[in-house]
């Protein structure tokens, strides 16, 4: 095992070298002038070049990338342009709200994808099954911004008349601004627990509804069809069959033996969603000013800021990797078979 998790790490190495290679040169090919769009009304052609000059835009690629990877081995990620904050600082300030929203997301997703997938399995051909499908079409079809917007609409600003009562969630923000929170983790959620604020607690959750439903759409729609899929193929076992003609109990079965074994490539969907979901926030974060990594990827994507998107996604590719490395250890719990392969 300790070898297998070395392994993965060490090849992590050429992965994340490839990835800057071929992120440094798309981002230098991107239109637009880094320098104008920070200096905006005020560019003026000197200005411009000192401020090239400065951040040593003026040099040859190959120069500025040595230079980029010099400071990456001592730790060093750069400064935004835009702000003059630390890349690195401003990760991790903003990283847990992010986590926050995907955890969420993922949340809501597994535990109504996985009920459902096994219900339209085990009804494969009727009604229920053919409403799930199509239920699950339909969330992966509509764009996660358009749901967001319909889901704030609906249940945060309200619409005049009858549905106006639905309008009970906040719109905006992580927490409400009123409320005197003590934030030790910057998981809102979390602080309120330790520190027994449990009314702050309470409003990040619902601060977190919205956008986790907006976010989540798409993997519970995966994860619904993956389940359907992988329950009708273990049903059709011969130890299912087995199973069933010994006179085991169905909630045995189900348990023992279908969920268990079709639990495999679920998992393999539910760990790229979650990697997924930590680098496709951008859209739900700027509708619902969630002031994650998503939002602040956003601005730095508007005002060509290549020092915060190397870094942000940098760190995103390594995240993207630990999450499945612990899917494919998560296999052997799942399946003893596969702890001696």
């Amino acid at each position: 095992m300790l070898r297998f998790v070395v392994r993965r790490l060490l090849l992590l190495v050429p992965v994340l070298f490839g990835l800057s290679v071929l992120l440094f040169a798309w981002l230098r090919a991107l239109p637009g002038d880094p320098a104008r769009t920070l200096l905006g009304d005020k560019a003026t052609p000197e200005g411009i070049a000192q401020l090239n000059a400065f951040y040593g835009f003026d040099k040859p690629l190959v120069t500025q990338y040595l230079s980029y990877t010099a400071r990456l081995l001592h730790g060093d990620f750069g400064s935004s342009p835009r702000t003059g904050q630390p890349v690195l600082g401003t990760f991790l300030e903003r990283f847990p709200a992010t986590v926050e929203l995907a955890l969420a997301a993922l949340l809501f997703a597994i535990v109504f994808g996985i009920p459902l997938g096994y219900v339209a399995a085990r009804r494969a051909g009727g009604w229920v099954d053919r409403l799930f499908v199509a239920g699950s079409l339909l969330g992966v079809v509509i764009p996660v911004f358009v749901l967001a917007y319909l889901l704030k609409i609906v249940f945060a600003v309200g619409i005049p008349g009858p549905l106006h009562a639905l309008a009970f969630l906040p719109s905006s923000g992580r927490q409400d601004p009123r409320i005197d929170a003590t934030h030790i983790t910057n998981f809102y959620v979390l602080d309120g627990l330790l520190t027994r604020e449990f009314d702050a607690s309470w409003n990040a959750v619902t601060h977190l509804i919205l956008p986790a439903v907006a976010l989540g759409s798409i993997p519970l729609a995966i994860i619904v069809r993956m389940t359907r899929a992988s329950v009708i193929d273990v049903l059709n076992e011969d130890y299912v069959r087995t199973a069933q003609a010994k006179g085991l109990s169905r909630s045995l079965i189900t348990r023992r033996h279908v969920l268990r074994n079709a639990m495999l490539p679920v998992t393999t969907t539910i760990g790229l969603q979650t990697g997924l979901l930590l680098s496709g926030a951008v859209l739900t974060e700027s509708v619902f000013a969630f002031n994650g990594i998503g939002s602040y990827l956003f601005d730095a994507i508007s005002g060509l800021d290549y020092a915060v998107l190397q870094g942000f996604i940098l760190f995103i590719a390594v995240i993207y990797a630990l999450v499945n490395l612990v899917v494919d250890l998560l296999y052997g719990v799942i399946d003893p078979r596969l702890r001696t392969s």
